[in-house]
């Protein structure tokens, strides 16, 4: 455990973390701008959907009556957050991926290939959205069923879990591996994410519920942006157990490292 802390730290794994948890926040931005034209588009002829986003939120006082003046500018502007949140998807989604490329690459100590990275992050991210849709419609499947089968629900959401960490790994990092070796990290992240996820469902209303009566509409800003920061540790912390494991079946090398010439009596243990 103390030789998977140093490494994390080591490896900056805090401002890794933060990146990731950047550009999910602001993946969120363009996601909204979508909800936000699904909504519209919804909404025509309708008058509850708003009453009903509210009591889904669970949010009172000013960010009801913000998510409620939402609902309505979204019939006036659908057609332009359409179109503008669909660009920002795809420029801030492939910046998500990115970040937890570099995550990947940090950890692994391999060269960073910015653009292309950003390309496949747009295959990843399709790859991605159907997981996701997967992982949506078995869990709504399965809770149709009696409380007996909430253990599997739970294996089954780990199960797909393991195939997004499976995918991520494969697809991002400048890197190849057999699949075999990143199987039992992305078992770890697998059920990690899946209690994320339930602590999230739990929690995360809560802190919204909470935050909103309290602080207003920026409030919902804190609930989510602390679930953000959670999952960003979360991504490090599986890359260094997957560099860790490989280190173990596979030994260390040396790598040789280029940096600036320092200027006299700036060297490290340097008495000045």
């Amino acid at each position: 455990m103390r030789g998977f802390v140093l490494r994390f730290n080591q490896l900056n794994g805090r401002a890794n973390a933060a990146a990731i948890t950047l550009y999910g926040f602001l993946a969120l931005f363009a996601l909204t701008l979508l909800a936000v034209a699904v909504v519209g588009f919804l909404d025509t002829g309708r008058q509850d959907v708003a009453k009903n986003i509210v009591e889904f939120l669970g949010v009172t006082g000013a960010a009801a009556k913000t998510v409620t003046d939402a609902v309505d500018k979204a019939r006036q502007t659908r057609e332009v957050a359409s179109i503008v949140g669909l660009v920002g998807l795809v420029w801030t989604g492939s910046g998500f991926a990115l970040s937890i490329a570099t995550a990947y690459d940090v950890a692994w100590r391999v060269p960073h290939r910015a653009t292309k990275e950003r390309l496949l992050g747009l295959g990843w991210l399709m790859g991605f959205g159907v997981i996701v849709a997967a992982s949506v419609y078995v869990t709504t499947f399965l809770q149709r069923f009696p409380i007996a089968v909430a253990p599997l629900v739970f294996l089954a959401g780990v199960a797909i879990n393991t195939v997004l960490w499976l995918w991520t790994s494969w697809v991002l990092p400048n890197r190849r591996a057999p699949w075999k070796a990143l199987l039992p990290a992305a078992i770890a992240g697998g059920i990690a994410f899946e209690v994320l996820k339930i602590a999230g469902g739990i929690v995360v209303p809560r802190l919204v519920a909470k935050s909103s009566a309290l602080y207003g509409t920026i409030g919902v800003v804190f609930a989510l942006l602390a679930w953000l920061l959670i999952l960003g540790r979360l991504v490090v912390m599986m890359t260094v157990l997957e560099v860790m494991g490989w280190e173990r079946q596979h030994g260390t090398e040396i790598v040789e490292l280029r940096g600036p010439a320092l200027p006299e009596g700036s060297r490290p243990g340097a008495s000045g």
